[in-house]
Formats: structure tokens, sequence, C-alpha cells
């Protein structure tokens, strides 16, 4: 894409303070770092631009007031929606820089609010596929085993010297004893955002945490040959794989990802998402989970079996992905039913999930609700 050339443009107006005006001197953006959400204000949903987790600008609202401020700068219309966004983000990546960097200027622009003051949505609305990971950090495989695996057919470790290759799909290098990665899809439907409420479903009482980093699809990825996984991911944000171990009552078919994974509001999601310029090292982040304020998972990404790039090139091999999807790296150990008591969520609860750097998803638990009327 062709550079913003930005010398010249007028120094007056709360943007304009996000350009370094230099005379002589090509003017300089912003290193100012963002995340990028999806809010509600009055009946409106837009993408909103967010600065040190607490200050947001709609992003359309930002730009019209940078334009008015910097008559020269070339005008770029501005996505209305996350998908979109991601889409074209090379060509507006400058841009959101700038908006950024004014976000912090001495005399705060109208347009930026309190991320407290907007209805979080789920960053992305909603992703066409969602794949999970099962079972990508040995520690948790081995509580999983040691637990009876909960309803669900979990291997003893991640070590699978016996393991062949997946032809078209995964080819392993010599030398490497673990697993292949495994996948199940979990259902759009269910993504729910920061704040919105986890329900019980009616008569299931086995209901369990998993906070995991997730990745952000950039474009569309088709047989994604590994060393270039990199290039076909937007950012990072978080889920928490919420999951019900009460299994179906007999063994058809081994475990049942849809029941398991699948019920409503069992995808908690974001609540942004941190473009991946902004994040050294993926395989580098604190991951810990609270339930009422008291740790139940402190790991950290780097115990991953496979690591996000694997998973991204392995997915592609199975299926197309496109701009927005996600894919949800695994949980750690300190999942509740792997407890010599087993915990499991109940009403009144409080569920924090928080990955270093990404940002914390807040889930209350409610009750079951009520059945819709058959009249």
């Amino acid at each position: 894409m062709r550079r913003m050339v930005l010398a010249g443009l007028a120094c007056a107006g709360a943007l304009a303070l996000a350009v370094a005006c230099m005379p002589g001197q090509r003017a300089a953006a912003s290193a100012a770092p963002y995340k990028l959400g999806t809010f509600e204000s009055g009946g409106r949903t837009f993408v909103g631009l967010v600065v040190n987790d607490t200050l947001v600008a709609d992003i359309g609202q930002a730009n019209a007031a940078f334009e008015r401020d910097n008559a020269s700068a070339p005008k770029l219309a501005m996505p209305g929606e996350m998908k979109a966004l991601i889409g074209r983000y090379d060509e507006i990546r400058e841009r959101l820089g700038l908006l950024a960097g004014a976000m912090g200027a001495p005399s705060r622009p109208a347009y930026v609010q309190q991320v407290t003051a907007l209805k979080t949505r789920p960053p992305v609305m909603y992703p066409t596929t969602m794949l999970n990971a099962a079972v990508n950090y040995a520690e948790h495989a081995a509580e999983m085993s040691r637990a009876g695996g909960a309803g669900q057919s979990i291997a003893p470790t991640t070590s699978a010297p016996e393991s062949q290759s997946m032809p078209g799909l995964w080819e392993r290098k010599a030398g490497d004893t673990r697993h292949n990665p495994y996948f199940f899809l979990k259902p759009p439907s269910v993504v729910i955002a920061n704040g919105e409420a986890i329900q019980l479903p009616p008569g299931r009482e086995k209901i369990d945490w998993e906070c995991e980093l997730s990745v952000v699809i950039g474009k569309t990825a088709t047989r994604v040959p590994l060393d270039k996984a990199t290039d076909y991911i937007f950012g990072y944000t978080l889920e928490n794989d919420v999951s019900d171990r009460g299994g179906r009552g007999d063994r058809r078919h081994g475990s049942d990802w849809l029941i398991g994974k699948g019920h409503d509001t069992f995808a908690p999601m974001g609540p942004f998402i941190v473009p991946k310029q902004f994040v050294k090292d993926p395989q580098k982040l604190a991951l810990t989970f609270t339930l009422n304020g008291k740790v139940m998972q402190d790991s950290n990404t780097d115990r991953m079996t496979h690591t996000a790039v694997e998973m991204v090139s392995f997915g592609s091999h199975v299926l197309t992905l496109r701009a927005g999807d996600v894919i949800a790296l695994g949980s750690p150990a300190g999942v509740g039913t792997a407890r010599e008591t087993p915990i499991y969520f109940k009403a009144g609860d409080t569920a924090v999930c928080t990955i270093e750097s990404i940002g914390t998803l807040t889930n209350p638990i409610v009750a079951a609700a009520p059945s819709p009327s058959t009249h």
C-alpha cells in the first residue's frame, strides 16, 4: 500500500496532535498501541479504537475529525464492522495509529468515550468458523486423565510416539513425539460479549471453564504452509471455552462435542482484539482464570503443545478460514472438573479470564433462562 505522505498537514485541532509537524520534515505517525472492539450506543453498533483499555473512539467519527483537521490527508472510508476492518487493515493501519495517538491528547476529543459508558459487544459479530483446540496443554491432558475424562475421551499425555502423519493435513517431522493437533467446531451462535452472562443450561450441573488465547484470522487461508502462517493472523483475543462435563448418558460415538461445548452462551469472547503487531510473542503470555476472585488457572502460553502458527496452518488444511474466523488454542490445567473435589459454575459466580497484554474477559454466571412460551 502507498504510504500516506502527511508532510504539510495543518497542525490544528485535537487530531492534528497525532502528527508531529516539524518544519522541513515529514510528519511522523504516533506509535500509540491500540486494541479494536465492537460497541453499541443508542442502538447503533460500531467499531471502536481502544486505548489503555479505558478509552474508546468510534473510528468513523475519529477519522472524519482527522480529515477535517488535515485537509491534505488522503480520504479513507472507515469500515463499520470488524470483518470489513480486518479485510482492509493494511490500507487503514497507519491511519488507525494516528487516530489512537490523538486519543491521549491533553484536550480529549469529544468523540472519545469511556469504555464503561458503552455496551461492549463480541469483537467479531460473528465468526463464520470457530475452531477450538482440544487438549493442547500437556498439564491439562494429565489432569483430565486423572479425572477420568469427565465424559470425554482424553489421552493421558500429549506424547504419542506411535502417532502417524495425516496425509494432506499434517505431516509429522522426524523426532516429533507429540500427538497430532485436534480441533472441534464451536458454534458461532453461542458467542457472547464481555460482561454478558453465561447461562447454566436446565438440568446440566457440571458446567466448567477453560480460559484460552485465541487467534483471529486476517485473510482467506487455504492450505497455508507453516512458515507462512503468521501472515494470516490478524490478532489475538480471549475465549472462555465453557464446557458441559455431564456427558450424554451413553458411549455412542465417543465424545459428544456438541453437548460438551455447544450450549447457548458457552463462548464468551473479547473484550477486544489486539492486532498482532502489538503482541511481542504469543507463546510467552501469562494466563490466569479466577472464579469469584480465587485463582483456578495459572499458566503460560509457552506450555502449549502446538503453537498458534501450527494450529493456523493445520486448520487451513482442513477447511478454508476467512477474515474474522477464530481459533481458540486450548486450555491449560486448572479446570473445575479435574479437582479432587470437582468445582462447577453456579448461579451468582463471576468468571474472569486474563491473558497478559491481551486483556481480561469477565462474565457473571446465571441460572437457566425460563423456557420460551409454547403459546
